[in-house]
């Protein structure tokens, strides 16, 4: 099943509350986003997604026949730093173990590493995340090491891995 990235739009709204309203999910992604999550949460993190700097901030949709099954976005990091960025995503339970992020994943590498002077992206899923580390295997990211202690997530100090992925 093939998935398409693409901007967002405020119709979305209704189509990623319903993704994104899973504590599976929630769990395994950095804090303050809201549970439940609501329409009305959505439609916030729309508006901010296409009001942000479009030099820094590269956020899509990941949709299936036009609906948004979960959410994509690469980051630019400041300093010495600003030709790297962080990449983050998540996929819709029911979508898991479909290949879509792999493909979501791809697509916007490929568009980072074509459309800007970003030459590097990593990720830093937690450690017991497997499925989120094989989409980044899968899609070329090297595994570079663990941070150690790195996170507290609901009160659990977490190991977390690094990977990264780099312009030739």
């Amino acid at each position: 099943m093939g998935c398409i990235v693409r901007s967002w739009r405020m119709k979305d709204a209704n189509d990623l509350a319903k993704a994104l309203n899973n504590k599976k999910i929630l769990d395994n992604l950095r804090d303050g986003l809201p549970y439940p999550y609501t329409v009305r949460d959505a439609k916030k993190f729309i508006s901010a997604m296409l009001d942000a700097d479009k030099n820094s901030t590269y956020a899509f949709a990941i949709t299936i026949d036009d609906k948004v099954i979960g959410s994509i976005g690469v980051f630019r990091k400041d300093n010495i730093h600003f030709k790297t960025a962080e990449i983050g995503y998540y996929v819709a339970e029911e979508y898991w173990g479909q290949g879509i992020g792999t493909s979501a994943v791809k697509q916007v590498c490929k568009y980072i590493f074509e459309n800007t002077d970003i030459i590097r992206i990593f990720a830093e899923p937690f450690d017991y995340n497997f499925g989120s580390c094989r989409i980044l295997e899968k899609s070329g990211f090297l595994y570079e090491g663990t941070l150690r202690k790195n996170a507290v997530k609901n009160g659990v100090v977490l190991d977390m891995k690094l990977y990264s992925i780099v312009k030739e």
